[in-house]
C-alpha cells in the first residue's frame, strides 16, 4: 500500500513539474514595469506610473556610454545586454520625445543606401538623401547604484515575531538601485535637464518558506527579483524626473552671451 502511494504521489510530481514547465504569454511574475507596446504615438498597456505627454518636445536619441566603468559590471552580473531597448519602449509610450535610431540599426540603413548607390534597389525605393531625421537631444543613461541583498529587518522581526524573528531576518533582503539620465542638446552640446531615478523592493524567501509550511502560505506573495527589474524600475523612475524637469524648463541665460567668456573673469 505504501508502495503504491509513493508511486502515485512521484507521478503526481512528474506531472505537475511538466505542466510547471509550460511558458505561459504575458505572465505578469515575468515582466518589469516597462510593460506593453509602443506604436508611434500610441501606447498599450503601458504603466500608470509612465508620465506622459499630449505632444513631443522634440526627437531624442538614446546614447549608451559603453565605455564607462559601470557598463561591463551591469553586462556581467546581471546578464543584461543594454539599457537602450528598454528605455527606447519607455520614452515612445510616454510620447513626449520621438525616438530616433542612433544605434546598430544605423549599419542596415547605411546598407540599404549602399544598395542603393549601386543601382541594387528597385525603382522608386527612395533611399536617396535627405531621409533621415536629425535627432535634436541626445539621453545618456548611467546606473549608479547596483546592489541585491544589502539589508534586512534583524531588529523589527526579532520584536514582532520573538524566536521566528531570526529566520525572517536571514531572509528578508533588499534590492536596491539608482541610475542617472542625463540629456543634451545635440546642436550646442549644452546639458537640459539631469534626473536621478532609484528602485527598492523587498525579497522574501527561503525563511518565509518555512513559516508557510508551518501555517499557511506565508511567503507565498515573495520571491526572489531578479535585479534586472529593479534597474528598469529606477530608469522609469530617472526617466520622469527628466519629463517633469523638461516640463518646467527654463532656459538659462549668461551675462554676455553662452560660451563668451562668462562672468567669472581671469585677471
Amino acid at each position: 500500500m505504501k508502495t503504491k502511494i509513493i508511486v502515485s504521489l512521484f507521478a503526481a510530481m512528474l506531472i505537475t513539474g511538466c505542466e510547471g514547465t509550460m511558458p505561459k504569454l504575458g505572465d505578469s511574475g515575468a515582466k518589469t514595469v516597462a510593460t506593453g507596446s509602443a506604436g508611434g504615438a500610441a501606447a498599450q498597456n503601458a504603466s500608470s506610473q509612465l508620465e506622459k505627454c499630449d505632444k513631443p518636445l522634440g526627437t531624442i536619441a538614446i546614447v549608451e556610454e559603453t565605455n564607462q566603468p559601470w557598463f561591463p559590471l551591469f553586462m556581467s552580473q546581471y546578464g543584461l545586454q543594454s539599457t537602450v531597448p528598454v528605455l527606447r519602449l519607455i520614452v515612445q509610450q510616454s510620447n513626449c520625445f520621438v525616438v530616433v535610431d542612433r544605434g546598430r540599426a544605423m549599419a542596415n540603413m547605411n546598407t540599404e543606401r549602399d544598395l542603393q548607390a549601386k543601382g541594387e534597389l528597385r525603382n522608386g525605393s527612395n533611399y536617396g538623401k535627405g531621409q533621415m531625421v536629425a535627432a535634436d537631444y541626445s539621453l545618456s543613461p548611467t546606473v549608479t547604484v547596483n546592489a541585491k541583498g544589502t539589508g534586512g529587518v534583524g531588529a523589527l522581526a526579532g520584536g514582532l515575531l520573538g524566536p521566528l524573528g531570526a529566520v525572517v531576518a536571514g531572509s528578508l533582503k533588499s534590492n536596491e538601485a539608482s541610475t542617472m539620465l542625463l540629456m543634451v542638446d545635440n546642436r550646442s552640446g549644452i546639458q537640459l535637464a539631469a534626473a536621478e531615478g532609484s528602485a527598492k523592493n523587498w525579497d522574501m524567501a527561503g525563511g518565509l518558506g518555512m513559516l508557510g509550511g508551518l501555517g499557511g502560505a506565508a511567503g507565498g506573495g515573495f520571491t526572489n527579483t531578479p535585479q534586472g527589474k529593479v534597474l528598469v524600475a529606477a530608469f522609469m523612475d530617472s526617466y520622469n524626473n527628466i519629463v517633469k524637469a523638461t516640463r518646467n524648463y527654463v532656459a538659462q541665460d549668461v551675462q554676455g552671451g553662452m560660451g563668451k567668456g562668462g562672468k567669472l573673469k581671469v585677471n
